[in-house]
């Protein structure tokens, strides 16, 4: 055989096997919830999503047929039980809750990636679950997304009419900036390696990174936004909620700075009265709302690598 095929198959070889390095680097651990949400009227459901996978959730009714309903989604790497400290002062507030864990993630099914559109994938689809549970009435319905889970939140209501309050806890600006971050953290020079790995991310997940920012979804959200921020976060800096916030589309967005960082951050007590206010002002005697009335969605921009 020619030198030159050797040359060219050696090649090939080595741009799979850093494909193969970046798709392990960038796989979100699994880690599965040891606790429930104790005292409250809870049942585990399965949840239909897409390429026939099914999501694992808890769903904590309310106490009346009606009750507004609250889908809580946790962040990269996350699971049902990183969002259980809401449980019980949400429920006493008077909201349904239905905790969900997207594919990858808790005891969801596994798919071949994660991504910021693929959880927003799976929220759609847990939204819909819950229209199909009360087909007589249109459910009054608001979200709580963390990180990740909160820029799928605000790239869903992007294109949405149902969700009728948003609450986004520690969401980044923008994908490419998060990447970077990343990038720097694990020491890989962003030129030429680190640039490579955004376009080859971006070819994956078969969107652009600027099609699904939730800096530039924000302006498309007809819903009223509450953005949530740790004072201290060292992985999303608290510069990217005021990003998000600066990009806003009206008056109907608003920004509430918290102590903590971005895992750690304290939602009890003095923190945790806005939020409730702030899903009350939005969900309480509401009247009947569109169901599932999408505008519509974010095509993608790029061939999937799949």
């Amino acid at each position: 055989m020619h030198p030159l095929i050797y040359m060219i198959a050696g090649g090939a070889l080595g741009w799979l096997g850093l494909n193969a390095a970046i798709r392990r680097g960038l796989a979100a651990p699994r880690l599965r919830s040891t606790q429930t949400p104790a005292g409250m009227p809870w049942h585990s459901v399965r949840i239909p999503t897409c390429r026939g996978k099914q999501l694992a959730g808890w769903h904590i009714p309310g106490a009346t047929p009606g009750t507004p309903c609250i889908v809580i989604v946790h962040g990269w790497g996350g699971n049902a039980e990183a969002m259980l400290p809401l449980a019980a002062p949400l429920h006493a507030a008077g909201y349904a809750l239905l905790f969900i864990e997207t594919r990858n993630h808790g005891s969801s099914d596994a798919d071949n990636f994660s991504s910021l559109p693929r959880f927003a994938e799976d929220l759609d689809h847990a939204i819909e679950w819950l229209h199909r549970q009360a087909p007589n009435q249109a459910l009054p319905i608001a979200v709580i997304g963390h990180s990740v889970g909160a820029g799928a939140a605000l790239l869903s209501a992007s294109r949405r009419e149902d969700i009728r309050a948003l609450v986004s806890i520690a969401a980044f600006a923008h994908p490419a900036d998060m990447m970077r971050r990343w990038l720097k953290s694990k020491g890989i020079p962003y030129w030429p390696l680190g640039a490579y790995v955004l376009r080859y991310v971006q070819h994956v997940i078969a969107y652009r990174f600027d099609d699904i920012a939730p800096c530039h979804a924000i302006r498309h959200i007809p819903c009223p936004v509450l953005l949530v921020h740790g004072q201290d976060d060292d992985t999303v800096p608290l510069d990217d909620a005021c990003r998000i916030h600066a990009n806003r589309n009206g008056e109907q967005v608003e920004l509430h700075i918290i102590p903590g960082s971005h895992e750690q951050f304290d939602l009890s007590g003095e923190s945790l009265t806005p939020l409730i206010a702030f899903l009350d002002r939005n969900l309480q005697g509401l009247g009947a709302v569109p169901q599932n009335l999408p505008g519509k969605p974010v095509e993608p921009s790029l061939n999937n690598a799949m």
